[in-house]
C-alpha cells in the first residue's frame, strides 16, 4: 500500500523522525539505505511503514496487517500534521532562535498517536546513561515483542503492553532495569488502553503523571512524540536546563525554574525550541566526570 505526500520546500526527513528513533540501531524505528522504517502495534495488526524521499516527493508504504493504518498516519509520523503557527513571530523575538528556525526550517515534530511504545523508551531512560537504557530498550522490545513485517529482518514491533503488565519484575531484571522502573512500567503497561484513548496531550499528560514514577520529565518526552506536542519541555532533564540557559543567556548552568523563565517567551512552542537547539547541538561546557555505567542485573 502506497501514499504519495508532497511536504513543504525544505522538509527534511531524518532530522524529523530522526526524533523517533533510539539512535542508528533502534529495532522499532530506524534507517535502512535511505528509508526511515517505523513498526507499530495497531488496532488492525503489526504494521511496518516505510518514508522514502523521491524527488520532491516522500512516499509512504505499508506492510503487515495494519498497513493501511500507519498509512493513514503517515504524513503525521513524518512531522507534516505539525502546525507552526505563530512560532516565527515567537522566533524572532531572540537571535538564536529567529538563526535556528531559519536553519532548521525542514525540522518538523512527528506524532505517532501510539503513547505505549514511547513510554516504554521514556521509563527505561529514567535516571541511567542512555547506553544502559538502550540495551534496556532493545533488549525487551526483542523478548516480549515481534519480528515486523515486510523487507527488513532487523526491525521488531513494540511490545504488547499486556504481556509486560503481566511479567513479574525478576523477568526484566536480567535487562538491567532495577524494580523501580519495573514496576512503574508494569503499572503503566496495565492501564495502557486508557493511555492510548486519551484525546490529546493534555489529558494524557494528566493521566501519565497520575501514575506513581512517572513525572513530567517522562510524560513530556511521551507527549512530544505521541501527539507532536510543541510545547512540551522536559522538566527534570539533566542536561536541558543547562544547554538552554547556555544557548539563550550565556549562561553555563542553570536549574529548572531559570529554564522556565528563558523558555516563558517561546509559550506554546517551548518544546519547539528546545529540540532546536538539540538539532544545533548547543549543548553547554561540560564540567565533572560523565555519569557512569551501572549493571542492575548482578544486584
Amino acid at each position: 500500500m502506497l501514499r504519495v505526500l508532497t511536504p513543504p520546500l525544505g522538509y527534511h526527513l531524518a532530522g524529523s523522525v530522526g526524533l523517533l528513533s533510539m539512535g542508528r540501531h533502534d529495532p522499532c524505528a530506524r534507517f535502512v539505505e535511505g528509508t526511515f522504517w517505523w513498526t507499530a502495534r495497531t488496532p488492525d495488526g503489526p504494521a511496518a511503514l516505510a518514508l522514502t524521499r523521491v524527488g520532491p516527493d516522500l512516499h509512504a508504504e505499508g506492510h503487515g496487517p495494519g498497513a493501511a493504518w500507519v498509512v493513514e498516519r503517515a504524513d503525521a509520523v513524518a512531522g507534516l500534521r505539525d502546525d507552526l503557527t505563530g512560532f516565527a513571530e515567537l522566533a524572532a523575538a531572540h537571535p538564536v532562535v529567529a538563526r535556528l528556525a531559519r536553519t532548521h526550517r525542514g525540522v518538523r515534530l512527528p506524532a505517532t498517536g501510539q503513547v505505549f511504545p514511547r513510554l516504554l523508551r521514556a521509563v527505561l531512560e529514567q535516571k541511567v546513561t542512555g547506553k544502559e537504557a538502550y540495551q534496556a530498550y532493545s533488549a525487551i522490545v526483542r523478548k516480549f515483542g515481534a519480528p515486523a513485517p515486510g523487507p527488513v529482518p532487523a526491525l521488531w514491533v513494540p511490545p504488547d503492553p499486556a504481556d509486560i503488565a503481566a511479567a513479574p519484575y525478576w523477568v526484566l531484571h536480567p535487562f538491567g532495569v532495577e524494580q523501580r522502573r519495573a514496576d512503574t512500567l508494569r503499572r503503566a503497561a496495565s492501564v495502557a488502553d486508557r493511555l492510548e484513548r486519551c484525546a490529546d496531550s493534555v489529558e494524557a499528560t494528566a493521566r501519565l503523571t497520575a501514575l506513581p514514577g512517572i513525572g513530567p520529565w517522562t510524560a513530556a518526552e511521551v507527549v512530544r512524540v505521541a501527539y507532536g506536542d510543541p510545547d512540551a519541555v522536559s522538566v527534570g532533564d539533566y542536561h536541558l536546563p543547562n544547554m538552554v540557559a547556555w544557548a539563550l543567556a550565556g549562561e553555563p548552568r542553570a536549574d529548572d525554574a531559570r529554564m522556565l523563565a528563558l523558555l516563558a517567551p517561546f509559550a506554546g512552542h517551548r518544546g519547539r525550541v528546545c529540540t532546536l537547539l538539540a538539532a544545533a547541538g548547543m549543548g553547554a561546557p561540560r564540567r565533572g566526570p560523565r555519569m557512569p555505567l551501572r549493571s542492575f542485573a548482578g544486584y
